[in-house]
């Protein structure tokens, strides 16, 4: 797994917990209004709520109970967010033909991370990915599902890689499941069940 001597807690986002992802976010809501809202809406929902309306929608989901994601906490501090659900929740899935399903077996979707600047290529990644599978397994998921970017050569910005790079599903164990893009496999981690 990671090398990150980041000494990390990790914990399911509830309702108790939003300000915390209120803080991580910031006024920009992680990355231009998205409010980790734009794998869950199609484009025109999300553009039309893009900011406060995402926000919104956001918090109304967490209030009601649902576990969109996972925090990441070192000293106390919220460092970095991964959402992950099954993936019948992010609608904008269906929509893109790269990403189509695999096959017709249940998956849960690990769709965006984002980690706050000063704790970027620390490990952070890997250690809530890993944790977002084991979460998936206490949620009874037999397989977990992510679609990373794979750069061509060199280093990307970090404003495109909030899907994870490939590398690090790799080092979390994740597997190729696909490829319709030259630079977006499907990674799976299938799990066992006890």
């Amino acid at each position: 797994m990671s090398t990150s001597s980041l000494t990390m807690e990790i914990h399911t986002l509830t309702p108790e917990r939003w300000p915390d992802v209120e803080e991580l976010f910031g006024p920009r809501g992680a990355c231009a209004g998205c409010w980790c809202m734009w794998w869950r809406l199609v484009a025109k929902d999300w553009e039309r709520n893009k900011g406060q309306g995402n926000k919104d929608a956001f918090e109304v989901l967490v209030k009601a109970g649902e576990v969109p994601g996972l925090l990441a906490y070192t000293d106390g501090k919220p460092v970095g967010w991964c959402a992950i659900a099954p993936r019948m929740e992010y609608v904008r899935l269906e929509r893109m033909r790269i990403f189509q399903p695999v096959d017709e077996q249940p998956v849960w979707s690990v769709t965006c991370f984002f980690v706050a600047r000063g704790f970027r290529n620390k490990g952070v990644t890997a250690q809530l990915l890993q944790a977002a599978v084991d979460y998936a397994k206490t949620q009874g998921a037999q397989i977990v599902e992510g679609y990373p970017v794979e750069p061509k050569k060199g280093r990307m910005a970090d404003v495109f890689v909030y899907t994870g790079l490939a590398s690090t599903f790799r080092q979390v164990g994740f597997a190729e499941a696909a490829r319709r893009s030259e630079t977006r496999p499907i990674m799976r981690y299938v799990l066992k069940q006890e």
